[in-house]
């Protein structure tokens, strides 16, 4: 009898060890993924924020040969204010679609100025921005990979038990603006 209570302890205690190791494992696999959705982020981040700084540059040139295009240089004063104070991931994407949006203006408002076009300085800057705007493109494919695996994750079952546990809650995708969806008319 007394073998049959050790074997029986034995087992409970092994099955513990089991339970823990796997609580764990499902744990760190969603800190990783926390963590990486963060590190996804601050690429964005970083990212945008060099494009301010060419902005300004660029603004900086602009200015000087668009005297008569206030409208399109408020609107991309009003993107870079937007951006700055944006505060959550939501309102960050949204001002980023704005300053897209405004940059594409930008560039077919400086169509219609050839000494501006020929300047060096701002091919440069539109060459770099663009550049930069391949790169946002790029990462916020990676952040919204990362989003969609965490929240995938935090709401299958047996994750979901510790997800909730742990207060985990979905995370919000990078989304592109109303107006980058809408169908385009093309004319020839």
């Amino acid at each position: 009898m007394e073998i049959l209570w050790t074997v029986i302890w034995v087992g409970i205690v092994l099955l513990a060890v089991i339970v823990i190791a796997w609580l764990v494992g499902i744990y760190n696999s969603l800190v990783r993924l926390k963590n990486n959705i963060k590190k996804a982020w601050s690429n964005i981040d970083v990212l945008l924020k060099q494009r301010q700084d060419e902005l300004t540059k660029l603004m900086n040139t602009v200015k000087g040969y668009m005297k008569h295009e206030k409208e399109v240089l408020t609107k991309v004063t009003e993107a870079r204010t937007a951006f700055m104070n944006a505060q959550s991931v939501g309102d960050k994407a949204k001002a980023d679609n704005m300053m897209t949006s405004t940059l594409k203006s930008l560039f077919a408002v400086a169509e219609n100025y050839p000494e501006l076009k020929a300047d060096r300085s701002f091919a440069q800057f539109q060459s770099r921005i663009s550049e930069i705007e391949d790169q946002i493109s790029d990462r916020r494919e990676f952040y919204n990979d990362s989003v969609n695996t965490f929240n995938i994750r935090i709401e299958q079952i047996p994750d979901l038990f510790v997800a909730r546990m742990l207060g985990y809650v979905a995370r919000e995708l990078f989304q592109a603006a109303e107006s980058d969806r809408a169908d385009v008319e093309i004319q020839f």
